[in-house]
């Protein structure tokens, strides 16, 4: 752009148009989180409808997904919402923690244990194929993170349990399925029964446009990456200045510190606190809404607590 161009610009006003499009722009990223994520969208009465098709492993990588297992609750000293260390299958203290509360021998005890239990989250590349909420999507890799019951049904398929069945790889481009994802409210969760995989069929015709859409999917490992977590003596200070444990040394992270003056300063005056919004999306990112496979989740969980 010449010089002249740009006193051109000026007068029309074009390059404050310009700059507050990109700060709106800037704005909206930033309050939208990952952009790599894809969410079903439903309808004020809870129905959501998509298809989508699960993508194989990234290039250099072994699996096409992760298995991601978090903490998000509030305490008397603020908020927890951290990654848990037995997703790396190492000690953590959390679920230390909950074992001590689920084997003590009181109800209170239990019912604490549950409310701080572990959320356990998969992750995925996903196609886009078809979101009739957001058709921008369509044709797009993103990242798609589900729960138990969805990856329940991706097991089936692979192990289909009657004879009549063939066993599909849903990760396959060429042997795979699309699979379409339906949801709706059920006495008040998030129920996907209704969710199914098409035909198998390959997910397009064209190889190198196949490949094309390989070549741009997201690493899953990074999710677990150690850099990911926090040590176990990071999250033990946390957790223990959540609890209000008398004696606890305040631990601040810059995040925490974030997170809390946040809350202060949103909730100050207010008999009801309401979660900070810089803590909106990842929870929303950990529980997104509460479906019904956090119980069946929570069985296995707590079977496992009462074997420690």
């Amino acid at each position: 752009m010449s010089f002249a161009d740009l006193k051109k610009q000026s007068k029309l006003g074009s390059l404050t148009q310009k700059l507050v499009k990109e700060v709106e722009k800037m704005n909206n990223a930033g309050s939208s989180g990952d952009e790599r994520l894809w969410k079903l969208e439903c309808d004020k009465g809870g129905n959501g409808y998509a298809v989508i098709r699960f993508l194989p492993a990234p290039e250099g990588e072994d699996l096409p997904f992760q298995k991601l297992y978090s903490h998000a609750f509030q305490g008397p000293g603020g908020w927890y919402i951290e990654n848990s260390l037995t997703t790396l299958s190492q000690k953590d203290p959390m679920s230390e923690y909950n074992t001590m509360l689920w084997n003590n021998g009181t109800d209170s005890g239990k019912d604490q244990a549950r409310k701080q239990k572990r959320k356990l989250t998969y992750v995925a590349n996903i196609y886009v194929v078809k979101d009739p909420a957001n058709p921008s999507n369509e044709g797009q890799v993103m990242l798609y993170k589900f729960g138990k019951k969805i990856f329940d049904k991706i097991t089936a398929a692979m192990q289909p349990e009657f004879e009549d069945e063939e066993a599909i790889d849903p990760f396959d481009f060429w042997q795979g399925a699309n699979f379409k994802l339906k949801a709706k409210n059920v006495a008040g969760y998030r129920n996907y029964d209704s969710s199914e995989f098409a035909r198998q069929d390959a997910l397009l015709e064209d190889d190198e446009a196949m490949e094309a859409i390989w070549k741009k999917e997201y690493s899953l490992e990074e999710f677990v990456a150690p850099d990911q977590f926090k040590s176990y003596d990071e999250l033990k200070k946390r957790l223990d200045y959540v609890l209000g444990i008398k004696g606890t040394t305040k631990f601040q992270d810059q995040e925490s510190v974030q997170e809390e003056e946040e809350f202060r300063q949103q909730n100050r005056g207010e008999s009801a606190p309401s979660v900070p919004q810089s803590m909106k999306e990842e929870l929303d990112s950990l529980s997104p809404t509460k479906t019904d496979d956090d119980d069946d989740d929570t069985l296995s969980y707590f079977a496992a607590l009462a074997a420690d």
